[in-house]
């Protein structure tokens, strides 16, 4: 008989890690995601699991949010060395995050210690480090969506399209035991119809257990079209004022919808002459994996790319500038915006400037 014991995102909408145990599949993994908030060192730190990772058979993931895949490295360091399955997009995504999150840990970690040295106190060894990301990556095994791989004996895996970030899967898993087939529906995050770039999500007519995530279950998404005038607007006021535009973005997913929303308004001629920085390595980079993918991303909004001429998200925005150094980022903070500027404090080619960035457009700080 199988069995689904929760050990994250369980009343808490981080750390997504469910364990199915069955004759079937052996110990399966439905993600292994971190718990974000708080310092980020000691939620490390104190971190444990609940079951002895060397028994784990193989990990399922539905997508490359670190909520869903960040503890990936502290599973292989303690003994995990089985298969990770996920979509194709999502492993390329996987070092990106992967790298980024073990670098600030051990860079917060190594304040910490300096710290702690200075106080007399005892200092801290890393729980993983970049050779665990390694291992990790070196163990993916990316699928396609829609194409059943085998997991164990007698269970079959089919990945479909979450339409949540690049990659995102739902998990369709079917085992079957004492002659009676079971059908598993891991949702992870799901995205909203109609989203810019993302494929509707998947539906199944049919399930014995559904297993999803409803962080926002309960709310309404504003319609589209609204968001976008009341963007079109808050720009062109700005501009009028003078001023600059900062836009707090998440690097995976929400970047890339803003660039194209971004893109959609200067072929409106909605944009006035702003000229739009996307001042974050990790959001720069995670844009040259969706352009990748983009005969993966909906075919509507993908045309649209296409019928300007452009293969590429940030082609798509024509006064696109990518800061991906430090001395190019700093430099946007001598920028005077809005139609006020003068020319001369305009060091490039129009005399206004919306700033874009990781997660608060404008600095690197916050991944």
């Amino acid at each position: 008989m199988a069995t689904l014991t929760f050990y994250g995102a369980a009343q808490e909408v981080t750390g997504s890690c469910h364990l199915l145990e069955s004759k079937a599949c052996g110990r399966v993994l439905l993600d292994c995601g971190l718990r974000q908030g708080g310092d980020a060192v000691e939620r490390i730190h104190n971190e444990r699991f609940s079951f002895r990772p060397d028994s784990i058979d193989a990990v399922v993931l539905s997508h490359a949010h670190l909520d869903h895949c960040g503890m990936l490295p502290l599973l292989v360091h303690q003994g995990f060395k089985g298969p990770i399955y996920c979509t194709r997009a999502t492993a390329d995504l996987l070092p990106i995050m992967l790298h980024d999150a073990v670098g600030l840990y051990l860079r917060d970690l190594e304040r910490q210690n300096l710290r702690a040295t200075r106080r007399g106190r005892k200092t801290q060894e890393p729980v993983y480090d970049e050779q665990d990301v390694e291992r990790v990556l070196q163990q993916l095994q990316p699928n396609r969506y829609r194409k059943p791989f085998r997991v164990g004996h007698h269970c079959s895996v089919t990945l479909h399209d979450a339409g949540h970030i690049l990659g995102s899967a739902i998990v369709e898993l079917t085992l079957t035991e004492n002659d009676t087939e079971k059908t598993l529906v891991f949702s992870g995050d799901l995205g909203r119809k109609g989203s810019v770039l993302m494929n509707d999500p998947a539906t199944f007519e049919k399930a014995d257990l559904v297993l999803m995530e409803s962080t926002y279950g309960n709310r309404d998404h504003r319609n589209e079209d609204d968001s976008m005038d009341e963007l079109a607007q808050i720009l062109h006021d700005t501009w009028e004022q003078g001023g600059s535009v900062m836009i707090p973005s998440f690097a995976v997913g929400r970047t890339q919808e803003i660039l194209f929303h971004l893109g959609r308004l200067h072929y409106a001629g909605k944009l006035d002459k702003w000229q739009v920085f996307l001042d974050s390595p990790m959001a720069i980079n995670v844009t040259r994996v969706y352009d990748r993918w983009l005969d993966i991303l909906d075919d509507e909004d993908v045309r649209e790319l296409s019928d300007a001429h452009r293969e590429s998200l940030a082609d798509f925005l024509p006064r696109l500038q990518l800061t991906a150094g430090t001395d190019e980022s700093m430099a946007i903070n001598r920028i005077k915006g809005g139609r006020s500027s003068s020319p001369a404090a305009a060091c490039a080619q129009e005399d206004a400037y919306a700033i874009t960035s990781n997660n608060v457009f404008g600095t690197n700080a916050i991944r």
